[in-house]
Protein backbone atom coordinates (compact mmCIF):
# COMPACT_ATOMS: atom_id res chain seq x y z
CA UNK A 1 0.00 0.00 0.00
CA UNK A 2 2.69 2.52 0.94
CA UNK A 3 4.74 3.96 -1.93
CA UNK A 4 6.78 6.75 -0.28
CA UNK A 5 8.60 6.87 3.07
CA UNK A 6 10.06 10.21 4.24
CA UNK A 7 12.45 9.94 7.17
CA UNK A 8 13.81 12.75 9.33
CA UNK A 9 17.57 12.48 9.90
CA UNK A 10 18.71 13.75 13.32
CA UNK A 11 17.31 11.80 16.30
CA UNK A 12 15.19 9.72 13.89
CA UNK A 13 17.25 7.89 11.28
CA UNK A 14 20.53 8.57 13.07
CA UNK A 15 21.32 7.13 16.49
CA UNK A 16 22.77 9.38 19.16
CA UNK A 17 26.18 8.28 17.80
CA UNK A 18 25.17 9.81 14.43
CA UNK A 19 25.12 6.51 12.54
CA UNK A 20 22.52 4.54 10.62
CA UNK A 21 22.40 0.99 12.01
CA UNK A 22 22.96 -1.95 9.70
CA UNK A 23 19.49 -3.31 10.54
CA UNK A 24 17.86 -0.05 9.53
CA UNK A 25 19.88 0.05 6.30
CA UNK A 26 18.72 -3.49 5.45
CA UNK A 27 15.07 -2.61 6.11
CA UNK A 28 15.33 0.46 3.87
CA UNK A 29 16.98 -1.60 1.13
CA UNK A 30 14.23 -4.22 1.38
CA UNK A 31 11.54 -1.53 1.07
CA UNK A 32 13.30 -0.06 -1.98
CA UNK A 33 13.51 -3.55 -3.50
CA UNK A 34 9.69 -3.75 -3.21
CA UNK A 35 9.35 -0.55 -5.24
CA UNK A 36 8.90 1.86 -2.34
CA UNK A 37 10.64 5.24 -2.62
CA UNK A 38 12.61 5.98 0.54
CA UNK A 39 13.76 9.56 1.02
CA UNK A 40 15.21 11.84 3.69
CA UNK A 41 13.32 14.85 5.05
CA UNK A 42 15.66 17.03 7.06
CA UNK A 43 16.30 20.54 8.22
CA UNK A 44 19.92 20.05 7.22
CA UNK A 45 21.34 21.78 4.18
CA UNK A 46 21.63 19.67 1.02
CA UNK A 47 25.42 19.27 1.29
CA UNK A 48 25.05 17.82 4.79
CA UNK A 49 22.07 15.57 3.99
CA UNK A 50 23.86 14.32 0.89
CA UNK A 51 26.60 12.80 3.06
CA UNK A 52 24.01 10.88 5.09
CA UNK A 53 22.15 9.74 1.96
CA UNK A 54 25.36 8.48 0.39
CA UNK A 55 26.01 6.48 3.55
CA UNK A 56 22.78 4.57 2.84
CA UNK A 57 22.99 4.52 -0.99
CA UNK A 58 19.81 6.50 -1.63
CA UNK A 59 19.47 7.62 -5.24
CA UNK A 60 16.33 9.76 -4.96
CA UNK A 61 15.29 13.39 -4.56
CA UNK A 62 15.77 14.36 -0.90
CA UNK A 63 13.91 16.95 1.17
CA UNK A 64 16.29 19.45 2.78
CA UNK A 65 16.15 22.81 4.58
CA UNK A 66 12.91 21.73 6.35
CA UNK A 67 11.23 21.32 2.95
CA UNK A 68 12.48 24.49 1.24
CA UNK A 69 14.62 22.48 -1.21
CA UNK A 70 13.99 19.13 -2.90
CA UNK A 71 16.98 18.11 -4.99
CA UNK A 72 18.13 14.89 -6.66
CA UNK A 73 21.13 13.27 -5.06
CA UNK A 74 23.34 12.31 -7.97
CA UNK A 75 22.82 14.98 -10.59
CA UNK A 76 21.78 17.79 -8.22
CA UNK A 77 18.60 18.67 -10.11
CA UNK A 78 16.38 21.10 -8.17
CA UNK A 79 12.77 19.87 -8.23
CA UNK A 80 11.20 22.16 -5.63
CA UNK A 81 12.56 25.33 -4.02
CA UNK A 82 11.18 28.09 -1.83
CA UNK A 83 13.31 30.96 -0.49
CA UNK A 84 12.90 33.29 2.48
CA UNK A 85 11.33 36.55 1.21
CA UNK A 86 14.05 39.19 1.04
CA UNK A 87 12.12 41.80 3.01
CA UNK A 88 11.54 39.30 5.84
CA UNK A 89 15.21 38.23 5.74
CA UNK A 90 16.30 41.84 6.20
CA UNK A 91 13.89 42.37 9.09
CA UNK A 92 15.10 39.19 10.77
CA UNK A 93 18.73 40.29 10.37
CA UNK A 94 17.97 43.71 11.86
CA UNK A 95 16.18 42.08 14.80
CA UNK A 96 19.12 39.71 15.41
CA UNK A 97 21.62 42.57 15.32
CA UNK A 98 19.53 44.71 17.67
CA UNK A 99 19.21 41.86 20.19
CA UNK A 100 22.77 40.50 19.90
CA UNK A 101 21.63 37.13 18.53
CA UNK A 102 23.65 34.52 16.65
CA UNK A 103 22.11 34.31 13.18
CA UNK A 104 23.23 31.90 10.43
CA UNK A 105 22.53 32.28 6.72
CA UNK A 106 22.48 29.61 4.00
CA UNK A 107 23.42 30.95 0.58
CA UNK A 108 24.04 28.63 -2.41
CA UNK A 109 24.16 25.68 0.02
CA UNK A 110 26.95 27.29 2.04
CA UNK A 111 26.79 28.17 5.73
CA UNK A 112 27.62 31.72 6.88
CA UNK A 113 28.10 33.36 10.25
CA UNK A 114 29.25 36.86 11.21
CA UNK A 115 31.85 35.68 13.71
CA UNK A 116 33.82 32.53 14.43
CA UNK A 117 32.15 31.57 17.73
CA UNK A 118 31.32 28.38 19.64
CA UNK A 119 27.75 28.25 18.26
CA UNK A 120 28.73 28.01 14.61
CA UNK A 121 31.64 25.68 15.43
CA UNK A 122 29.31 23.24 17.23
CA UNK A 123 26.73 23.45 14.43
CA UNK A 124 29.42 22.86 11.81
CA UNK A 125 30.71 19.82 13.66
CA UNK A 126 27.23 18.30 14.07
CA UNK A 127 26.25 18.82 10.44
CA UNK A 128 29.71 17.88 9.13
CA UNK A 129 29.80 21.05 7.02
CA UNK A 130 32.41 23.82 6.77
CA UNK A 131 31.37 27.43 7.29
CA UNK A 132 32.33 30.88 6.09
CA UNK A 133 32.57 34.11 8.06
CA UNK A 134 31.12 37.32 6.59
CA UNK A 135 31.04 40.13 9.19
CA UNK A 136 28.62 42.17 7.04
CA UNK A 137 25.48 40.12 6.31
CA UNK A 138 24.11 43.04 4.27
CA UNK A 139 26.31 41.75 1.45
CA UNK A 140 24.36 38.46 1.44
CA UNK A 141 20.75 39.36 2.19
CA UNK A 142 19.74 39.97 -1.44
CA UNK A 143 20.80 36.46 -2.45
CA UNK A 144 18.25 33.59 -2.44
CA UNK A 145 18.24 31.76 0.91
CA UNK A 146 16.48 28.49 1.69
CA UNK A 147 16.78 29.04 5.43
CA UNK A 148 17.96 31.30 8.25
CA UNK A 149 18.67 30.06 11.77
CA UNK A 150 19.13 31.51 15.27
CA UNK A 151 20.98 29.49 17.93
CA UNK A 152 20.34 30.35 21.58
CA UNK A 153 19.02 29.12 24.91
CA UNK A 154 15.74 27.17 24.36
CA UNK A 155 13.66 29.29 26.75
CA UNK A 156 14.94 32.53 25.22
CA UNK A 157 14.16 31.21 21.73
CA UNK A 158 10.54 30.57 22.74
CA UNK A 159 10.19 34.26 23.62
CA UNK A 160 12.01 35.33 20.43
CA UNK A 161 9.76 33.09 18.32
CA UNK A 162 6.63 34.83 19.63
CA UNK A 163 8.10 38.27 18.93
CA UNK A 164 9.17 37.28 15.43
CA UNK A 165 5.79 35.73 14.62
CA UNK A 166 4.32 39.22 15.07
CA UNK A 167 7.11 40.81 13.01
CA UNK A 168 7.51 38.42 10.06
CA UNK A 169 5.21 35.47 10.76
CA UNK A 170 2.90 36.48 7.92
CA UNK A 171 5.70 35.80 5.41
CA UNK A 172 7.85 33.03 6.88
CA UNK A 173 7.45 29.60 8.44
CA UNK A 174 9.04 29.52 11.92
CA UNK A 175 9.92 26.22 13.59
CA UNK A 176 12.39 24.46 15.86
CA UNK A 177 14.47 21.47 14.76
CA UNK A 178 16.25 21.23 18.11
CA UNK A 179 15.45 23.02 21.34
CA UNK A 180 18.20 25.59 20.70
CA UNK A 181 17.69 25.97 16.92
CA UNK A 182 15.02 28.43 15.73
CA UNK A 183 14.59 28.21 11.97
CA UNK A 184 13.00 30.45 9.34
CA UNK A 185 11.84 29.35 5.88
CA UNK A 186 9.35 30.40 3.20
CA UNK A 187 5.71 29.71 4.15
CA UNK A 188 5.73 26.77 1.70
CA UNK A 189 9.17 25.60 2.86
CA UNK A 190 7.84 22.93 5.24
CA UNK A 191 8.32 19.18 5.24
CA UNK A 192 4.57 18.84 4.70
CA UNK A 193 4.66 20.90 1.50
CA UNK A 194 7.73 18.99 0.27
CA UNK A 195 6.13 15.61 1.05
CA UNK A 196 3.04 16.57 -0.96
CA UNK A 197 5.28 17.65 -3.83
CA UNK A 198 7.21 14.37 -3.69
CA UNK A 199 3.99 12.31 -3.70
CA UNK A 200 2.70 14.15 -6.74
CA UNK A 201 6.10 13.87 -8.43
CA UNK A 202 6.08 10.09 -7.90
CA UNK A 203 2.40 9.69 -8.81
CA UNK A 204 1.15 8.39 -5.47
CA UNK A 205 -1.52 9.67 -3.09
CA UNK A 206 -0.83 11.14 0.35
CA UNK A 207 -2.55 8.08 1.84
CA UNK A 208 0.33 6.04 0.40
CA UNK A 209 2.99 8.02 2.30
CA UNK A 210 4.71 7.40 5.62
CA UNK A 211 6.54 10.16 7.49
CA UNK A 212 8.77 9.65 10.53
CA UNK A 213 10.14 12.34 12.84
CA UNK A 214 10.92 13.44 16.38
CA UNK A 215 10.72 17.24 16.63
CA UNK A 216 8.29 20.09 16.04
CA UNK A 217 9.72 20.77 12.58
CA UNK A 218 8.27 17.36 11.59
CA UNK A 219 4.77 18.47 12.59
CA UNK A 220 3.50 19.43 9.11
CA UNK A 221 4.88 16.23 7.57
CA UNK A 222 3.40 13.99 10.28
CA UNK A 223 -0.03 15.58 9.80
CA UNK A 224 0.13 15.42 5.99
CA UNK A 225 1.25 11.79 5.63
CA UNK A 226 -1.05 8.82 5.30
CA UNK A 227 0.81 7.34 8.27
CA UNK A 228 2.44 9.93 10.52
CA UNK A 229 4.95 8.32 12.88
CA UNK A 230 6.57 9.85 15.95
CA UNK A 231 9.75 8.32 17.32
CA UNK A 232 9.80 6.97 20.85
CA UNK A 233 12.21 9.80 21.70
CA UNK A 234 10.01 12.45 20.03
CA UNK A 235 8.68 15.49 21.85
CA UNK A 236 5.28 14.80 23.44
CA UNK A 237 3.41 17.30 21.26
CA UNK A 238 4.46 15.33 18.16
CA UNK A 239 3.44 12.01 19.72
CA UNK A 240 0.04 13.55 20.45
CA UNK A 241 -0.70 14.19 16.76
CA UNK A 242 0.98 11.07 15.31
CA UNK A 243 -0.91 8.05 13.99
CA UNK A 244 1.69 5.73 15.48
CA UNK A 245 4.56 5.97 17.99
CA UNK A 246 7.52 3.72 17.25
CA UNK A 247 10.70 2.82 19.16
CA UNK A 248 13.44 5.38 19.77
CA UNK A 249 16.21 6.32 17.36
CA UNK A 250 18.60 4.16 19.39
CA UNK A 251 16.22 1.16 19.20
CA UNK A 252 15.86 1.13 15.40
CA UNK A 253 12.47 2.81 15.43
CA UNK A 254 12.69 3.43 11.68
CA UNK A 255 13.42 -0.25 11.00
CA UNK A 256 10.47 -1.26 13.18
CA UNK A 257 8.05 0.90 11.15
CA UNK A 258 9.34 -0.29 7.78
CA UNK A 259 9.11 -3.93 8.84
CA UNK A 260 5.65 -3.56 10.44
CA UNK A 261 3.89 -1.44 7.81
CA UNK A 262 5.77 -2.21 4.58
CA UNK A 263 7.65 -5.50 4.69
CA UNK A 264 5.43 -7.60 6.96
CA UNK A 265 2.25 -6.04 5.54
CA UNK A 266 3.22 -6.95 1.98
CA UNK A 267 4.14 -10.47 3.06
CA UNK A 268 0.68 -11.13 4.48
Amino acid sequence: MYKLIAIDVDDTLLTDDLIVTEGTKRAMEAAIAKGVTVTLATGRMFASAQKIAKQIDLNVPIITYQGALVKTLLDGQVLYERNVPIDAAKQLHAYAEKNGLHLQLYVSDELYGTEDNDKIKAYSKLSNIPYKIEPDFNKLLDFPMNKMLIIDDPARLDIIAEELKLLIGDRVHITKSKAHYLEFMHKEGTKGHALAFMAEHLGCSMEQTIALGDAWNDNEMILAAGLGVAMGNAIQSLKDIADYVTLTNNEEGVRHVIEKFVLDASAE
